[in-house]
Formats: structure tokens, sequence, C-alpha cells
């Protein structure tokens, strides 16, 4: 359509011409005295070894100018109970360290090479352990999200009816100038579950 032209060309096109970061790579690490589960939503692709993270040999995604990268993580917090968990044995040799530091919740690492360099450089975060009400766009990433799960037929949508997708799309809707949020809204409103 017109409209996607738009996007592709006049909105997006121009991101992709400059490389800021080459081989950019991101390690989470859930606190065990926090977190008993978690799993990534989507991306299952681009998964690497844990020990691949820090192999300045091994290739990575790309980063270009004004571009940012979401990833999904579904959480299962300790104290609570999922049929998604398996049960595993304790180990003798490996333990799940437990941290006296309980106010925070995950640690980030993002690695990336300059563009014209070949050694990566490391950048730490730790994220607190805080609740905050979700944006506009955590609302409509999870509504885009789910639906994904929905047309994929996922055990992990909850059996959620896709006009649960519509209600967090619309709630984040927020400042759509260029109608991209309403047009997803459309799509997913068009889609016949029985198909």
């Amino acid at each position: 359509s017109m409209q996607e032209a738009q996007k592709v060309f006049g909105e997006e096109f121009g991101r992709t011409l400059f490389t800021i970061a080459k081989d950019v790579k991101i390690q989470l690490e859930f606190n065990p005295s926090k977190v008993k589960g978690y799993r990534l939503i989507g991306y299952e692709n681009r998964l690497l070894n844990a020990e691949d993270f820090k192999d300045d040999t091994k290739d990575a995604g790309e980063l270009g100018a004004g571009h940012t990268v979401t990833a999904l993580y579904e959480v299962i917090l300790q104290g609570i109970d999922s049929e998604y968990l398996k049960e595993v044995d304790n180990l003798k040799y490996t333990q799940n360290r437990s941290t006296d530091r309980t106010d925070e919740l995950l640690t980030v690492r993002f690695r990336y090479k300059q563009p014209d360099e070949d050694k990566s450089q490391e950048i730490v975060k730790v994220v607190a352990d805080q609740t905050e009400v979700a944006t506009a766009d955590t609302n409509f990433v999870a509504a885009v999200a789910l639906f994904g799960m929905q047309l994929r037929g996922s055990k992990y949508d909850n059996k959620a009816a896709k006009e649960v997708a519509v209600s967090l799309a619309e709630q984040g809707r927020g400042d759509d100038r260029l109608g991209y949020r309403a047009e997803f809204i459309r799509l997913i409103k068009a889609y016949d579950t029985k198909l």
C-alpha cells in the first residue's frame, strides 16, 4: 500500500544507511531470588550460546542510526506456580546462587563493536526491582506479541481472545500521527480466527 511504501522509503530507509554499531549482543541475567523462570518471546532464530556473548568472532546484528530494538521476556516471579516450569533435580555441583541484592531484578549486558573496529565494548546496566504503570508503547508492543502468538497457535497465549490484543493495542495507540498503530488494530479486527 502507499502507507507501507511511505513507511519503508520515507520513514525507515535513511536509518538503514548508517551503521552505528555492529555485532550487537544483549545478555540478561535475572536475579534468582526474584525470578523463578523466564523465556524470550520471539528472536528464537537469533539466540546465542552463553559462551558466544564475549566471543568477538561470532557474528551478530547491526544497529543503524535511529533504530531501536525491543526484546520481550515473559517472567515467572518467585512464589508463582506455573504449568510451564518443568521440575528440575537439585544439582550436586551447580547451584542457583542467591544474592543479597534484593533491590535488583536483573542485569543487562550490551556488547557491540564500533563500525570500523574488531574489538567489542560492553555496557552493563542493573535494573531495579520496581513496579511501574505500563506505557502506551509497552501496551502496544504487548499487543503485537500477543497477536503474533495467537497467529502461531502458541501454547503461551493464555487462550486469550483476539479482543485482548485489540484492547492492548488501543491502550497503546498513543500519538499515532502516521496511522501505523491504527492500521495494526484494523488488521487484528479484520483477522478471522477460524482460518
